[in-house]
C-alpha cells in the first residue's frame, strides 16, 4: 500500500477548501503588502517583484508562466509523484494573485500607513497564516519549493540549505535592485512569517517532555502516578561510561506544572539528572486533573 498516496487522498476536499483559502489569503498579501512595497522575501513571486521593475514585466504574468514552466520541469526532472503536491498550489496561486488585484487596491487606502513597522507586522502575520494553512494540508505553492528539490536532485545539500541559499540569493538581488534598506525589511518578513508559518505547523508549546534519570525512580514515578493523575514510562538505562544499569522516566508535564514538577523531582532526589523539551503535540493516553495545583 502506498502510504503517502493513502494520506493524500484523507479528507482531500476538505484541504481542498483550505488551500483556497490559504493561497487567497498569500495573494491578497502579496498584492496589498509585498509588491507596492518592494519587499522581496524570495521565491518566484519576490523574483517578479524584481523584474517587474527591472524590465517592466508584468508580476502576475511572470508568475503564471514561471509556476507552469517550473511544474513541466519537475514533472520532466522529479516525475510525476513528486511533483503532484505541488500542482494544485501552482495553479491556484497565480489565479488567486490575479484574483485578488481589484480587492487589494479597494483595501490598499484602509492598509497604507506612515509607520513601516505596522505594514512589516501586517504582512508578516497574514502571510505566514497563509503559508501555514497550505503547508498544514500538505501543499505548497510549487515555486522555489520545486526549484530546491530539482536543485537538491543535483547536488548533494539539504532541502532546507538549498531553500535558504536560492531565497538568500533573490532577497540580495532585490537589495541591488531596492537597496539595503528594502533588504533589511524583507529579511524581518521572512523570520517573522517562518516563526507564524511554524507555530501553525507544530503548535505552541502548552507541555514539557521530561526524561528523568534517578536512583529514586520508584518514588517519582509514584508522585506521578498517584498525585499527578497522568502516565510515565519507564525505560531501562546502561551508563556509557559506569555500564551502570537503571531506570529513566518519560512522561509529559503541563507546562503550568513545569516548575513544581520539576522542584518536587530534586526534593526526592537532589541528584536526579533530566532532560526537559518542548512538547507541542501528545497523542493517546489518558490524564485526570491534577491534584497538587
Amino acid at each position: 500500500m502506498d502510504l503517502t498516496k493513502l494520506i493524500l487522498q484523507k479528507d482531500f476536499y476538505k484541504r481542498l477548501v483550505v488551500i483556497l483559502i490559504g493561497t487567497y489569503l498569500l495573494a491578497l498579501t502579496y498584492n496589498l503588502f509585498l509588491l507596492p512595497n518592494h519587499f522581496v522575501i524570495g521565491g518566484i513571486s519576490g523574483l517578479a517583484i524584481v523584474f517587474e521593475d527591472l524590465f517592466d514585466w508584468n508580476a502576475n504574468t511572470f508568475i503564471y508562466l514561471s509556476s507552469i514552466f517550473l511544474v513541466l520541469l519537475s514533472i520532466i526532472i522529479l516525475g510525476f509523484k513528486d511533483t503532484k503536491v505541488s500542482i494544485i498550489g501552482s495553479i491556484f496561486y497565480p489565479f488567486m494573485v490575479s484574483f485578488t488585484v481589484p480587492v487589494a487596491n479597494f483595501l490598499r487606502p484602509f492598509f497604507t500607513f506612515d509607520n513601516v513597522l505596522i505594514t512589516i507586522i501586517l504582512a508578516s502575520f497574514f502571510y505566514g497564516v497563509a503559508n501555514g494553512l497550505i503547508y498544514k494540508v500538505g501543499f505548497n505553492t510549487g515555486g522555489s519549493d520545486i526549484l530546491m528539490k530539482i536543485i537538491s536532485k543535483f547536488f548533494p545539500m539539504p532541502e532546507g540549505k538549498c531553500l535558504t541559499i536560492l531565497n538568500g540569493c533573490i532577497i540580495l538581488l532585490g537589495g541591488a535592485v531596492f537597496g539595503i534598506k528594502n533588504v533589511i525589511y524583507s529579511i524581518i518578513i521572512l523570520l517573522l512569517y517562518t516563526k507564524i508559518v511554524d507555530n501553525i505547523l507544530i503548535g505552541i508549546s502548552n507541555s514539557k517532555l521530561f526524561f528523568i534519570y534517578t536512583k529514586e525512580h520508584k518514588k517519582v514515578e509514584e508522585h506521578i502516578l498517584k498525585v499527578m493523575n497522568t502516565g510515565v514510562t519507564l525505560l531501562e538505562t546502561e551508563g556509557g561510561y559506569s555500564k551502570e544499569k537503571g531506570y529513566m522516566l518519560m512522561c509529559v508535564v503541563p507546562t503550568r506544572e513545569y516548575y513544581l514538577f520539576k522542584e518536587i523531582v530534586l526534593q526526592i532526589d537532589p541528584n536526579a539528572f533530566f532532560v526537559i523539551h518542548d512538547c507541542y503535540e501528545v497523542h493517546g493516553g489518558k490524564r485526570k486533573k491534577s491534584s497538587f495545583l
